[in-house]
């Protein structure tokens, strides 16, 4: 017997129970209507008399799952299932009409839970729905169905929600990956895709994950993060800010290179934004996750290989054409393969003012990591002309850091001022100070200027930059500050 003919029942038979009482005047048949949310209610309808506790409380999720099979079979099989007006006015008809079957009764909230909850199953992406649909978590982490992880300011913690099995978690993957052309099975067990809303998102089922599908979500914030944002954040100061802005302005070639999560696809957001408006761009992604609000913007996408091994689209591909498409930028999501090869040499061969990314932990070992991705391409190049191609290419490298408290900052500024022998010379211009915590936990310290004036100042007086001597610690006199 089905959740839905259990409780009618159990309902039926409490109706009939009061019969023992004193005979009266009739009472008023209680409404089975529910209450659906307003915005896709059909019309208003009374609620449930009070007082009124539901008996099946806890089992929300079970009735849910009981009016999801009903509800199948009614809609429309050409439905759109996306969350659109239309289709939620279609499911809060058929929710209203099965609930009214069932002769159900549960207070307002219930109500309102119980309908999120098919809605959730029915076109968005389950019991995670809740934790994409909070501002203040900024990743989700499924660890086969009954483990689940979620990031909130900076920190992790366990949720209470879970799936029914692998099957379930497999029903959420199949609805993420299918708007995209992509697959993930047994044969392909790893995909990387995103969301709707530009978020991205990390799959591997069995037989790679052993625990059963893991999901992993880097959520983007609804609002586009600006330079203000990070700064009020404790990200970068304005002196920076200002500093960062004339060296994009100014067509200089920027490397970010970071951990995983410390904030790089957020900071070459904010950078790409100090564009001119009149400028061409071309951005090259695995997954898509840009968010550039120049108007044009063209956006290229890597594309994973077909079922018999053809058709697949990489980066390298991409960097490659986009050199045929008259960009007067090309930023690059991510450099990871024999990409960087040709990314330096786009830099190197008049494509100024090119941006990407790289992981790394210091901006020496970034440099080390664009030598070793620039051998993977294959040419069986000596050390020293790719270590040329760097310097000559790259002009500063950004890092970015994610501390120990959960917080991203700007950790080192670094110029990239050609070679010395077989050695690419760096030279530190801005450098993060970490003084202690405060009584919460959280890190202090200050991004300090080393006192030195880059050498590509002239370039940047040259497009209208004229920075302050204060900016880059140096006194009146021309000597460097002290701290």
């Amino acid at each position: 017997m089905s959740l839905l003919n259990r409780i009618s029942r159990e309902q039926q038979t409490r109706q009939q129970a009061p019969a023992k009482a004193p005979a009266g005047p009739a009472a008023p048949a209680a409404s089975a209507t529910p209450t659906i949310p307003p915005v896709f209610r059909p019309e208003a309808v009374p609620a449930a008399p009070a007082p009124y506790v539901s008996p099946y409380p806890a089992q929300l999720h079970d009735l849910a799952r009981d009016m999801i099979r009903s509800l199948s079979a009614m809609l429309d099989p050409g439905l759109e299932m996306k969350r659109t007006p239309k289709t939620l006015r279609a499911i809060s008809e058929k929710f209203l009409l099965v609930y009214q079957q069932a002769g159900m009764q549960l207070n307002d909230t219930e109500q309102k839970q119980l309908f999120d909850l098919v809605v959730n199953e029915v076109v968005g992406f389950g019991p995670i729905q809740p934790l994409l649909d909070d501002p203040t978590v900024s990743e989700v982490m499924v660890n086969g169905p009954e483990v689940i992880y979620f990031e909130q300011k900076g920190k992790l913690y366990e949720s209470d929600v879970h799936f029914e099995d692998d099957e379930h978690v497999m029903r959420v993957v199949e609805r993420i990956v299918r708007p995209l052309g992509r697959r993930v099975d047994r044969k392909v067990p790893m995909v990387d895709a995103r969301l709707p809303d530009g978020s991205r998102v990390n799959i591997v089922v069995p037989p790679a994950a052993l625990n059963g599908p893991v999901i992993t979500i880097r959520k983007f914030p609804a609002k586009r993060l600006s330079v203000q944002d990070l700064i009020a954040y404790g990200s970068m100061t304005s002196p920076i800010a200002d500093f960062l802005q004339a060296c994009v302005a100014s067509r200089l070639n920027i490397v970010v290179s970071g951990g995983t999560g410390s904030g790089k696809t957020t900071l070459l957001n904010v950078l790409s934004s100090f564009i001119p408006e009149t400028e061409r761009i071309t951005t090259i992604e695995d997954a898509a996750e840009l968010q550039l609000q120049q108007k044009h913007v063209v956006r290229l996408e890597a594309k994973p290989a077909e079922l018999d091994g053809t058709g697949a689209i990489t980066i390298r591909d991409l960097v490659k054409n986009s050199l045929r498409m008259r960009p007067d930028r090309i930023i690059v999501g991510e450099v990871r393969d024999g990409a960087a090869l040709d990314m330096l040499q786009a830099m190197n061969t008049g494509h100024d003012g090119s941006l990407t990314t790289v992981h790394a932990n210091t901006p020496r070992e970034a440099t080390k990591r664009l030598e070793t991705l620039a051998l993977m391409a294959g040419f069986e190049l000596p050390l020293k002309v790719i270590r040329e191609q760097i310097a000559g290419a790259v002009d500063l490298i950004i890092q970015q850091a994610r501390l120990g408290d959960g917080s991203r900052r700007i950790t080192y500024i670094s110029e990239v001022g050609g070679m010395e022998g077989d050695v690419i010379i760096l030279q530190d211009i801005f450098k993060y100070t970490e003084t202690g915590r405060d009584m919460d936990g959280r890190v202090l310290g200050e991004m300090r200027p080393t006192g030195l004036r880059p050498h590509f100042s002239v370039r940047l007086e040259a497009h209208g930059f004229r920075l302050g001597a204060d900016i880059f610690g140096v006194d009146s006199g021309g000597a460097p500050r002290r701290y």
